[in-house]
């Protein structure tokens, strides 16, 4: 969930998978007077610019849908909603779009009603006391359980506390409210659902930058 932390602790193990993923956003999306190298890049099939609005799904794009749609049990046309914002989303803020995708799986499920008992709301579960100002921006208090809202808000506080932490890994942590936690555990899920919509894309033939780094 997105709360507000300071400390940063980072997992070596965690960390050097993350590497692959703060190298290169491109510079349009990049925050003005913030390194590069603290971007979170996107993968080679995402690398273009967003579809516009209504547009048909990519094949990367159609695969994910489908994946999700099936193991969430969402219906279809909410999960391509879903996963077209989320490319839009990380388009816009320099982030890695199954990166915010994997974000979404961890957090929700998928679930754009889910709440907390800590007042988590939403697909992003984004804390509405901590984030007015943004919430506003999009139309309100109540635009936390819009998924498009909740969605764009959601990876721009994640991008802000990547840029405000310096690290991939700290800013996931931040994110969730568990700088404190010297494993880096929620990281770490994050990293490993990420990894499953990589391979979820890769079935497709689609092999991202970030695994040909690996190889």
């Amino acid at each position: 969930m997105a709360v507000p932390n300071s400390k940063k602790y980072l997992m070596p193990a965690v960390v050097a998978a993350g590497a692959l993923l703060i190298a290169a956003a491109p510079p349009s999306a990049v925050a003005p007077d913030v390194p590069v190298a603290l971007a979170a890049c996107t993968p080679a099939e995402a690398a273009a610019p967003a579809a516009p609005e209504g547009a048909e799904p990519d094949v990367a794009q159609r695969a994910l849908i489908d994946h999700v749609s099936r193991r969430f049990l969402v219906a279809a046309a909410v999960t391509e909603r879903m996963v077209a914002t989320a490319y839009r989303a990380a388009a816009e803020v320099g982030l890695d779009p199954l990166l915010v995708l994997a974000v979404i799986a961890v957090e929700s499920r998928f679930n754009p009603i889910a709440e907390s008992g800590m007042g988590a709301k939403g697909l992003m579960q984004i804390i509405p006391r901590f984030h007015l100002d943004k919430l506003r921006a999009a139309g309100g208090e109540e635009a936390v359980f819009d998924p498009e809202s909740n969605i764009l808000v959601g990876a721009r506080i994640l991008q802000e506390y990547v840029y405000r932490t310096g690290t991939l890994v700290a800013g996931l942590q931040q994110y969730n409210g568990a700088s404190r936690d010297a494993n880096a555990y929620y990281a770490q899920r994050v990293m490993a659902e990420r990894e499953r919509l990589e391979q979820v894309v890769r079935g497709r033939g689609l092999v991202t930058a970030a695994a040909s780094v690996g190889s």
